[in-house]
């Protein structure tokens, strides 16, 4: 620059000033540092510098310079990568050698994160990105000397010969490929627009985007916490977002964060701090995966309960730094009960999101994204069928369910791809809950029209067709009662229900929720509806329900039957209400079970499941004797007649007792005759009393009373 402008900036010999570039354009800065050397007058006020070519502002007009007076450190690793991928072959195997060529021909150079490096050798140009620059840290610091080197006023560094530096290559044409087949892009997130559009507005504010509405001393909150379940796209959300604003991004791995030396884990996450706020005044996002391993509820140990307060104290430090003010914190965990308070309250991770298990809209918006890049013959009509039918399944067990349709499709996925992936592929929140597939239709139970009339009303139509509830301004039934004598069904009718209505199927019997350690039931049962929201909609069928909801009485006291009774109760309809979960239960003696589980709002529809009038048994006789060949004296129409009073599981009995007797006289038996049958009616016999019938009848009556 001329001896006027050096004489008039006041600068000396050799004096470090900082050159602010302006596009001509869109405005963009770039600045960097240099030394300062006079020139004759005769160029009036032009500056001119060495190496234009490392600006990435290539349309500047006009440039600002002032004297720098900020310090500049010396660096101790620098990691350089090579722009484009035309040379990266011949840099692999010269990684060494250049890395000491670059140390030498730039020793002396001050930079910093933002600036490029131009290397000529052998008639080519090699550009290269700063992507980390560190200081060589004292194996001597102290926790507080870490904190202080957190509000370093310096961005700058200097390259010397001592510094080490790397060289990393855009990576093989492979890597490349993989790289782009996975970019993270908030518009290929389905199912999360509402809570996108949140974070969008809140890191916006917080990286110094946009200013706040007001100027009020009130501090921009810095922290968010992420949680939901794994699989729901927390990491995918999160660095989608870092990749949308193209900022600086800083992530925290617990599992390289930890060290057994004492005072390193809190330096290794001093470290991580202090890259982030040396990045500034360039907008950074530090992503905390797992944080529950960091800043945990219960503090095992020693090193855990140094490591949560440390990492606290970071944390307010970004509000008390001015090299904090474009920093914003995400956290991401499954389970948001398991982090220590501290950490969740104001000022720290004031923003928490929920990322649910999508529901039906959400999987078919996750669908349609993740569809759309691949090749496929799929209708909007059938991506909402798949929809419907992937409950529980959460964006990663459906990318798993693509994935693997793509694999046995031959050109393009198809509808039958779909399908046929659902039978490998089962959702992520079912795989630790044994989830009953019964696989029982309704045409595999005989007669019983009416009874499946009701039932479809009552689970059936709240599921597949809420609306009309809303519509009315009422509220679906909750659950349902079946009693009648035994072998009449109930078990096999609560499995068809759930299969026809491709619900999510949960059976209890009481000796799996009872136990002998105390609090250990009640813990069975609050798990049981846990799952059951979890995997919603869903139908929790409890056979035998007297043995676990019978009637109270004074005199029992406080029993493990009566705790758990208590506990089914709240579950039912207590503060947290039971969504698209149905209760089914099933008993011969519906004169047993507490009142308290009868009334409205729990189990409100009660349903007497009858023995087989003469068409149903006709219609079970159908079904079984589809299955076994009949001789031709064989009269069905008889048959049904002389069964009057069986239920259904007796009339399986007959059919069965006559095919065992045909291979009592002859393994090579080919058809069953009537004989057989006359030999089955006589050892199977009508087991259900008058006194059992007279019973449910009156139990009838008490309740139309």
């Amino acid at each position: 620059m001329g001896r006027s402008a050096v004489t008039k900036l006041g600068l000396v010999l050799g004096a470090y000033v900082e050159i602010t570039l302006v596009s001509a354009s869109v405005g963009q800065q770039f600045s960097f540092v240099r030394k300062a050397w006079p020139m004759d007058d005769k160029f009036g006020g032009r500056v001119i510098f060495n190496h234009i070519d490392e600006s990435p502002v290539q349309d500047q007009k006009t440039a600002s310079i002032k004297p720098f007076g900020g310090a500049i450190s010396i660096a101790h690793e620098l990691e350089l990568r090579l722009q484009g991928g035309e040379s990266s072959e011949w840099i692999n195997k010269n990684k060494l050698w250049l890395a000491k060529l670059v140390r030498k021909q730039f020793s002396g150079r001050v930079l910093n994160e933002r600036n490029l490096l131009t290397l000529r050798l052998c008639n080519k140009v090699l550009h290269f990105n700063t992507v980390h620059i560190s200081l060589k840290d004292s194996p001597k610091e102290t926790i507080e000397q870490c904190l202080e080197k957190l509000t370093l006023n310096s961005e700058y560094y200097q390259i010397d010969r001592n510094s080490t530096v790397t060289i990393v290559t855009t990576g093989s044409p492979q890597e490349t490929q993989i790289q782009k087949s996975v970019p993270f892009c908030l518009d290929r997130i389905g199912g999360l627009e509402n809570v996108i559009v949140e974070l969008k507005e809140i890191t916006k504010l917080a990286l110094g985007l946009t200013k706040p509405l007001s100027n009020s001393d009130v501090p921009i909150s810095r922290g968010v916490l992420v949680y939901g379940v794994s699989g729901t796209g927390k990491t995918l959300l999160v660095n989608s977002l870092a990749a949308h604003f193209n900022c600086n991004t800083v992530r925290i791995n617990c599992s390289e964060v930890f060290s057994k030396f004492y005072g390193e884990s809190e330096g290794n996450v001093s470290k991580l701090f202090n890259k982030a706020l040396q990045s500034y005044p360039r907008p950074t996002i530090m992503i905390v995966e797992e944080m529950q391993n960091i800043c945990p509820k219960a503090e095992a140990s020693d090193i855990v309960k140094r490591m949560s307060n440390f990492f606290v104290n970071l944390l307010d430090n970004l509000n008390s730094s001015m090299r904090g003010s474009r920093t914003l914190l995400i956290a991401t965990t499954d389970n948001p009960d398991s982090l220590h308070p501290s950490v969740r309250r104001s000022g720290r991770l004031d923003y928490e999101f929920e990322i649910p298990i999508p529901d039906a809209d959400a999987r078919e918006q996750i669908l349609l994204k993740t569809l759309t890049p691949q090749k496929h013959a799929l209708h909007a009509g059938e991506i909402k069928s798949i929809a419907k039918v992937t409950h529980g399944y959460v964006g990663a067990d459906l990318v798993s369910l693509v994935g693997r349709a793509n694999h046995e499709a031959k050109s393009s996925i198809t509808y039958a791809n779909m399908t046929s992936a659902l039978q490998h592929v089962k959702a992520s929140a079912m795989r630790e809950i044994m989830i009953e597939n019964p696989n029982v239709h309704w045409a595999d139970i005989g007669g019983q029209e009416d009874l499946k009339l009701k039932l479809r009303q009552i689970i059936e139509w709240p599921i597949h067709r809420p609306e009309i509830f809303t519509r009315l301004g009422i509220s679906p039934p909750r659950g349902l009662l079946m009693f009648g004598p035994p072998g009449c069904s109930k078990t096999m009718i609560a499995k068809a229900i759930a299969t026809e209505s491709k619900v999510n199927f949960l059976s209890i019997k009481g000796s799996e929720l009872f136990s002998m350690w105390v609090g250990e039931s009640e813990r069975a049962v609050r798990e049981l509806f846990r799952k059951a929201r979890q995997v919603a909609p869903s139908i929790i069928f409890f056979d035998e329900i007297d043995a676990i909801g019978g009637e109270r009485s004074a005199e029992s006291g406080s029993s493990v039957k009566e705790r758990v009774l208590a506990q089914i109760l709240t579950e039912i309809d207590g503060v947290s209400a039971l969504k698209n979960v149905k209760i089914v239960a099933a008993t011969n003696r519906p004169d047993l079970i507490d009142k308290a589980l009868m009334r409205p709002g729990r189990l409100d529809r009660i349903i007497y499941v009858r023995l087989p009038d003469f068409d149903t048994r006709q219609e079970i006789f159908r079904i079984k004797l589809s299955k076994i060949p009949t001789a031709a004296d064989v009269r069905p129409d008889d048959l049904v007649a002389r069964t009057e009073g069986y239920s259904g599981s007796e009339i399986e009995a007959i059919c069965q007792e006559a095919a065992l007797k045909a291979l009592e006289e002859s393994f090579e038996t080919l058809e069953i005759s009537q004989k057989f049958f006359e030999y089955a009616l006589n050892v199977v016999k009508p087991r259900t009393s008058e006194d059992l019938l007279t019973l449910y009848e009156n139990y009838l009556k008490q309740q139309d009373q």
